[in-house]
């Protein structure tokens, strides 16, 4: 499991360490993972020309210390001062006795533009609000030279604990991190201009509970349902799904596929495309009553397609099982009834569900991912699963945010969402917690849109057709 930390976690877990380490030893650990990265990048670092963006304070630092290491290797290093009366004073004194040259922001074009990397030193964890004037003016030359990237610790212009981006930011080829990942790392808008991401560990002792999970294939295994021999369909999970409608038939299709192919014993549907999912799936037990004459189920799907059914809506949150909410389930449900249920529930918007539902512009929700799913979950007393380019789940009681590392472009496509509630829902059936069985179905689902679109165009049936061989892949069956 990937965990990142807030800032305020980081630094006191640094302070602790720097009073039991020589003065210095943790800056010089940042440093010689720092080189260890560029070089890696290079490949030959002898006779290769490097430019240092060295900003104010430790961050400075760390790309001196390393310029000074990159340059007892053979390497030309120039460092840009863009606060020259605030460089670290070591870090400069290290980076002249090995070579290295310093030169002005107002005077580092020619550098810039014959570089084969640049190392970016500008801003660290602290930083807030976008590049300023000078810095941005050189990130632009940088992104027209070509030359690599490496970001210390994170992307300059970036906001650590948010993902945030308010202004201009140096995208990097490589960020190397120190000790822990940070929000930033893992969290859209951020993310997209982290590139690859390398942690170094410097010996930070950290808190068990991070403020970020990101699961990895070991994690999503142990939580995901396995038969024993004494399983039947009732012991498996049951999980009901209301979805669909005259007009959209498919949106029920898709989640009754998504569910299938969750690990839950059987799947009950009620709504009015039952002969739709007949057709396609024979083996599901169709209703034709409402929720209450379903039969037993251990958890319901409700709302794909639903259309203006909010009497569906209400019916199923009435009930005392686990409740996967989604689409026009979303905007039918009554909040107090979501709030008040004793049962848990699993809410599944997408940014525009999730503006809607706080009462703000889309745009608001995507620049500020974790903040809204924070809200969202706070507000309703949810699991609130917030689909997108970085998919997290948040409790409503708090504690850390889930981050699914999974997923492609592709799953950009009418009805992934569905398949996605129903492999949700057949999760809760099976007995997860509303935040594992939300942060497994989207790992399962982002593998399963890999998986089926291989770089092209894919459809939502593709993808849960995909679900099998993406489960297969976790478990190592």
């Amino acid at each position: 499991m990937r965990t990142a930390y807030s800032v305020d976690t980081v630094r006191s877990a640094e302070r602790d360490l720097m009073a039991r380490l020589p003065e210095g030893a943790l800056m010089q650990r940042a440093a010689a993972g720092l080189a260890a990265a560029c070089a890696d990048l290079l490949g030959r670092v002898y006779g290769r020309r490097i430019v240092l963006l060295v900003g104010s304070g430790d961050n400075g630092g760390d790309a001196l210390y390393a310029g000074a290491r990159l340059a007892r290797r053979g390497a030309g290093v120039t460092a840009v001062l863009l606060a020259p009366e605030r460089t670290h004073p070591g870090g400069l004194d290290a980076l002249r006795r090995a070579g290295g040259r310093t030169l002005p922001a107002d005077g580092a074009e020619d550098a810039v533009d014959r570089a084969d990397l640049v190392l970016d030193g500008v801003v660290g964890i602290g930083g807030r609000g976008g590049l300023r004037a000078d810095a941005a003016a050189l990130a632009e030359r940088v992104a027209r030279t070509g030359a690599a990237v490496v970001a210390v610790d994170l992307p300059s212009g970036v906001d650590a604990d948010t993902g945030e981006v308010r202004g201009p930011v140096l995208r990097a080829d490589v960020t190397v991190t120190f000790g822990t990942h940070k929000a930033a790392l893992l969290v859209d808008p951020a993310r997209e201009y982290a590139g690859t991401v390398r942690l170094v560990d410097i010996g930070l002792d950290l808190p068990a509970e991070p403020a970020l999970e990101a699961l990895q294939h070991a994690d999503v295994a142990r939580l995901l349902p396995r038969p024993g021999a004494e399983s039947d369909k009732y012991r498996r999970g049951v999980v009901g799904v209301a979805a669909g409608s005259a007009t959209y038939p498919g949106a029920a299709v898709l989640a009754v596929a998504g569910a299938l192919h969750g690990g839950a014993g059987a799947v009950r549907y009620v709504g009015a495309a039952r002969d739709a999912v007949l057709a396609r799936f024979p083996e599901v037990l169709v209703s034709d009553g409402g929720p209450r004459q379903a039969g037993r189920v251990q958890a319901w799907v409700v709302g794909p397609g639903a259309g203006d059914d909010a009497a569906t809506v209400a019916e199923v949150l009435a009930t005392d099982v686990p409740v996967l909410l989604d689409a026009d389930g979303l905007r039918l449900a009554d909040a107090d009834a979501v709030r008040g249920r004793a049962a848990p529930t699993l809410m599944t918007p997408h940014a525009g569900e999730a503006a809607a539902l706080l009462g703000v512009e889309r745009a608001e929700v995507e620049a500020g991912r974790l903040a809204a799913v924070r809200e969202l979950a706070g507000r309703y007393r949810a699991t609130v699963l917030l689909k997108g380019s970085t998919t997290i789940v948040a409790d409503g009681g708090g504690g850390a945010v889930r981050v699914n590392p999974t997923g492609t472009s592709w799953l950009a496509t009418a009805g992934s969402g569905d398949v996605l509630s129903g492999l949700a829902g057949s999760l809760l059936a099976a007995g997860l917690s509303p935040r594992d069985a939300g942060s497994a179905a989207a790992y399962l689902h982002g593998l399963a849109g890999r998986r089926a679109a291989r770089g092209a165009p894919v459809g939502a049936g593709e993808v849960a057709g995909a679900v099998r061989g993406a489960w297969g892949d976790v478990v190592g069956g």
